[in-house]
């Protein structure tokens, strides 16, 4: 798939971050771009900045960890605009749930946006999609979802579902012309991060980011995450050996920033 394989697209969480840069860099690419999430005056900004640079953002207000509502959005979205051929799941909600004093309410959160808002989203117009034997399904995951971080119970095990997830859904795809792509991200320079006291390695801008992302889409890999150095790290991690990750990763990433 390239560039001109996109007619529409769908970007959840497009009012600020990673959503609001892929919004735009895929509306400058010639992709009507469907740009959703909660805070309309963002996206109206949005979309006046697309305007600005010959993009076509169409802003969409949507909470997503609505489900229900979600699905019936995306498919008004799928019949009015003819298809859509890109569905980006990028919405996502982050914080600390540390485990000795354990919030409920956020943990909660979390799990209905990053669990069962990102599901409804790619499963929308899933079945459409294999009608129409053409299409790509993005999650934005995270390098978090490797293993279970420091006071991120929810948020870590919350992008280890969409993981699994999506590589289910690509299996099943193989043979069709669906293509399903799980990105992770390390740390990058958004609103999400900007919280965090904790020190954080290769720490990305946001434009970076941005274009590393869109390049993986059109390339439709299966699985991608940056920046390669934690990528790198994430991968090894996976093998050490629990009473050593626990030491290291209770120190290291709870370590403060400089």
């Amino acid at each position: 798939m390239n560039e001109m394989s996109y007619r529409t697209a769908l970007v959840t969480g497009a009012s600020s971050g990673l959503g609001r840069g892929l919004a735009l860099w895929l509306g400058k690419r010639g992709v009507k771009v469907y740009a959703a999430a909660r805070r309309r005056a963002h996206l109206e900004e949005l979309a006046q900045e697309a305007r600005a640079a010959g993009a076509h953002v169409e802003p969409v207000e949507l909470d997503v960890s609505h489900a229900d509502a979600t699905l019936e959005r995306i498919r008004a979205l799928d019949e009015a605009c003819g298809g859509l051929d890109l569905v980006v799941a990028n919405a996502g909600v982050g914080g600390q749930t540390n485990a000795r004093d354990f919030p409920w309410e956020h943990a909660r959160k979390v799990i209905d946006v990053n669990v069962t808002g990102a599901a409804a989203t790619l499963s929308a117009v899933l079945p459409r999609m294999v009608e129409r034997n053409r299409g790509h399904l993005v999650g934005v995951s995270s390098l978090a979802s490797c293993r279970g971080l420091p006071q991120n119970a929810a948020y870590s095990a919350s992008k280890a579902f969409l993981n699994t997830f999506l590589e289910s859904l690509r299996v099943d795809l193989r043979g069709t012309q669906v293509r399903v792509t799980c990105i992770k991200p390390g740390f990058v320079k958004t609103e999400m991060t900007a919280h965090i006291q904790h020190t954080m390695p290769f720490l990305l801008e946001a434009d970076a980011a941005v274009e590393l992302m869109g390049q993986a889409i059109l390339r439709a890999e299966a699985e991608y995450g940056f920046p390669w150095q934690m990528a790198r790290a994430v991968g090894v991690a996976k093998f050490v050996p629990n009473l050593l990750f626990d030491a290291v990763a209770s120190k290291v990433l709870r370590a403060p920033r400089g």
